[in-house]
C-alpha cells in the first residue's frame, strides 16, 4: 500500500484557513490499476508545483484498486484552478470510465492544523459516502 507522504508545495500564510479536499477513487477492474496509478503520479507531480497548494498526500491500495487523495489549498479557487489545468483535467476525464465509484469531501481548517491525518480524512470520506448514498448521489 504505497502512500506518498504529505508534501508542502507552498508555504501557508499564518493565521489563515486552508480549504481541504479528500477523495476515494475505486477502480472497476484490476487491469485498469497500473494505468490509474501512473496517471495518479502525473497528477501528484503537478500538485507539487501548483499555485495555492499547501499540502498533499496520495495513498494507493493497488491490490484493492482504491486510490485516496488528500490535499490542502489556500482557497477553493486554487483547488479548482488545479483541477482545470493540464494534465489533471485530461487525467480526470480520461480515467472516469475506469472508476466504479468516487467520493469527495471538503472542509476548512486553520493552517496551523496542517498536515491533515489520513485517519481524519478517511473518517470524513466515509461520512460523505453515507450522505451521498442516502441522497442517491
Amino acid at each position: 500500500m504505497p502512500t506518498l507522504p504529505w508534501a508542502k508545495p507552498n508555504p501557508a500564510r499564518p493565521n489563515t484557513r486552508a480549504f481541504v479536499m479528500a477523495s476515494r477513487l475505486d477502480v472497476k477492474s484490476a487491469k485498469d490499476v497500473p494505468r490509474f496509478f501512473l496517471k495518479s503520479l502525473s497528477a501528484w507531480k503537478q500538485v507539487r508545483s501548483a499555485p495555492g497548494a499547501l499540502g498533499a498526500s496520495l495513498e494507493a491500495q493497488l491490490l484493492k484498486g482504491v486510490f485516496s487523495t488528500l490535499s490542502a489549498w489556500e482557497d477553493r479557487d486554487a483547488l479548482y484552478r488545479y483541477a482545470r489545468t493540464e494534465p489533471h483535467k485530461s487525467i480526470m476525464t480520461g480515467l472516469r470510465s475506469t472508476m466504479s465509484s468516487s467520493t469527495f469531501t471538503f472542509w476548512e481548517v486553520p493552517v496551523e492544523e496542517l498536515p491533515i491525518s489520513w485517519k481524519d480524512a478517511k473518517r470524513r470520506i466515509e461520512e460523505q459516502a453515507r450522505v451521498d448514498a442516502q441522497s442517491g448521489s
